[in-house]
């Protein structure tokens, strides 16, 4: 089964919950830990990006060490085109919309497509979102961050992306951001898409994770959190209940 397709047929049941790993910040090892704790916790995935540093040949030994411990999708989440792996189950084939430099639009997906044609990922288009504060994420993508009360560019934004038949869209608040993206922006934005809404960013515990989720978010995406708790997996149990205690309203 393609993973956006196992993703498709879990959202039809549940929201969904996911884990972002950055092999940058961990050891090999490390990042299997992690990935099988979150697999227990019960997310549905994990995703390992974040970084600007990681190396290819680190990223592929991160990788296989976390397939090899879990039997749930490991999805690329890219930061740039040099350090790709086809060890990955797909990667999330992306545009940051609100960008100022035209590279991260599409002159880095540019650069990809040719190696993930040849290494043979499945690819899963999404619209990529930076909202205030952006964090280090707004900064690297030179992104012009959609204000947090401005509803109206942030809906705009995501009905472009649908538009162009990208499968989902993300809003992202930055990785470690003081807040999340507000709960008014996601509802706003969830009423006009019909294609599944990733958020993430400064989802710390299971009280704001059940607040993004109930907003509207389709997919919630915590990462910080396992880097800085002492029991990941008492941590990510309770923020992946908080995700799913919440009804399902999807048009997909």
């Amino acid at each position: 089964m393609k993973v956006i397709d196992y993703i498709r047929s879990k959202l039809r049941l549940e929201k969904l919950h996911m884990t972002l790993i950055d092999p940058e910040k961990l050891s090999p090892k490390e990042c299997a830990n992690i990935a099988y704790l979150a697999f227990l916790a019960g997310t549905d995935a994990v995703m390992v990006g974040g970084s600007t540093g990681i190396d290819a040949d680190n990223l592929d030994s991160s990788v296989q060490a976390m397939k090899d411990k879990v039997p749930i999708p490991i999805i690329q989440f890219p930061s740039h085109s040099k350090a790709l792996s086809s060890n990955f189950d797909a990667i999330y084939f992306m545009s940051l919309l609100n960008s100022k430099d035209i590279k991260y639009i599409i002159g880095e997906q540019m650069m990809a497509s040719p190696i993930i044609k040849d290494i043979g990922i499945e690819t899963i288009p999404m619209g990529y979102v930076i909202v205030e504060p952006g964090m280090k994420v707004g900064e690297m993508g030179d992104a012009d961050p959609v204000k947090r009360n401005d509803l109206k560019t942030a809906i705009g934004y995501a009905l472009a992306a649908e538009f162009l038949g990208m499968k989902f869209v993300y809003l992202e608040a930055g990785s470690g951001a003081p807040e999340p993206v507000p709960p008014e922006m996601i509802e706003a934005v969830k009423n006009e898409l019909s294609i599944p809404l990733i958020v993430g960013g400064g989802i710390r515990d299971a009280k704001a994770a059940s607040r993004i989720s109930e907003a509207g978010a389709d997919i919630v995406v915590t990462g910080t959190i396992v880097e800085l708790s002492k029991d990941v997996e008492g941590a990510l149990r309770n923020i992946v209940k908080g995700v799913k205690s919440t009804t399902i309203i999807n048009r997909f």
